[in-house]
């Protein structure tokens, strides 16, 4: 299926097939190795809170109140139960709430928005120079850094400091996108570590994971749509997805996937990063952060996750849960199953898909 083909009722269509699949989605085919479970979308964790951020960028550009609806129903549905212990991770949906709470607006949703910003600025451990540490459910992960944290938490952290208008929240985004970037890229090729440990001052495997920095090239555009960063912050980490980009640029395969270990052609094409590696490209020159140099890229990318959704709607190729490997072989042996997350990165890269200019009406 081309890309360049796709006209806005057929993308539409296919919107909405890959949506009613991430919300059905169970782990009856899968095994979870995670304590909580990360494929169905009844959970609270990160793969969740993804998809629940673009369910609501879908909502933004098309202003379908039945989606508005299903993240009001989720999240009264969550807090009832009562929310998991807070840790990188399961702040991840918070993020979406942040942006539910002024569309309407509860007592309940202020005080869970603020529990979870006191957690992060307050409580979370931190590594050395003030990082976030990665502590997520039930493994405290002491002195490690990894590049998912950018997405999963800061975002958040950059969100609640816009809707409570306090400048600190703001500030505290910049040092964690400046500590990460400062220990977790890789001076020679210009993708990121998934991960660094102040015990042992090391990068685990060395692991140049396609979803770890899929993550930076999602979260950085998203970033800059929510907050407005000093001039020369907003240089600097633009300058550091634009070099990514032009490694990119050499590494992706004739399928327009990515590898998921991204300088080993001998690791398995992965789905989701690619879906968030067109999404962010594609927006970044969209809004002008990268040029249109890297379109055919982005391009080549979306067509070749279109082309890993079947009939149904399931994003295929999708590598399970990954943690930090110590080592390459570890990422290689990831299982493959479609996951919430797949669903929604790929949701994420069709939405914006629904902004650019190769779409017919």
């Amino acid at each position: 299926m081309n890309a360049i083909q796709h006209n806005r009722e057929k993308l539409l269509q296919l919107i909405d097939r890959v949506i009613e699949k991430m919300k059905l989605m169970t782990n009856e085919d899968m095994e979870e190795t995670c304590p909580i479970g990360i494929i169905s979308m009844e959970n609270w964790e990160w793969p969740q809170g993804v998809g629940l951020f673009s369910l609501y960028l879908y909502y933004q550009e098309t202003g379908r109140e039945d989606i508005l609806d299903y993240l009001e129903q989720w999240f009264d549905n969550q807090l009832r139960k009562g929310v998991p212990p807070l840790n990188v991770n399961t702040i991840c949906p918070l993020l979406t709430l942040t942006y539910l709470h002024e569309l309407r607006p509860k007592g309940r949703y202020l005080e869970q928005l603020h529990q979870g910003a006191h957690y992060v600025m307050r409580e979370m451990p931190r590594t050395e120079e003030g990082g976030l540490q990665h502590v997520v459910s039930g493994v405290l992960n002491e002195g490690q850094l990894w590049d998912d944290t950018l997405y999963m938490t800061v975002l958040f952290l950059t969100r609640y400091g816009t809707l409570t208008g306090d400048p600190a929240y703001t500030d505290e985004s910049v040092r964690q996108f400046l500590v990460h970037l400062k220990y977790l890229t890789d001076p020679e090729t210009g993708l990121f570590f998934h991960g660094w440990t102040f015990h042992g001052h090391h990068h685990f495997a060395r692991a140049l994971w396609g979803r770890g920095n899929a993550w930076y090239t999602a979260g950085l555009v998203d970033y800059l749509d929510m907050t407005d960063p000093p001039a020369g912050v907003k240089l600097f980490l633009s300058g550091s997805l634009e070099r990514q980009a032009k490694a990119l640029e050499r590494l992706q395969a004739s399928s327009g996937r990515w590898h998921t270990l991204l300088t080993d052609t001998s690791s398995y094409e992965e789905t989701s990063a690619t879906a968030a590696f067109a999404y962010g490209l594609l927006k970044a020159i969209r809004c002008g952060y990268l040029s249109g140099d890297y379109k055919s890229m982005a391009l080549r990318a979306f067509e070749g996750v279109v082309d890993q959704i079947d009939g149904d709607g399931i994003v295929r190729g999708v590598s399970y849960g990954t943690g930090m490997g110590r080592t390459l072989q570890e990422y290689k042996d990831i299982p493959l199953c479609p996951m919430p997350y797949g669903q929604s990165m790929a949701l994420l890269m069709l939405v914006e898909g629904l902004k650019q200019d190769f779409l017919s009406p």
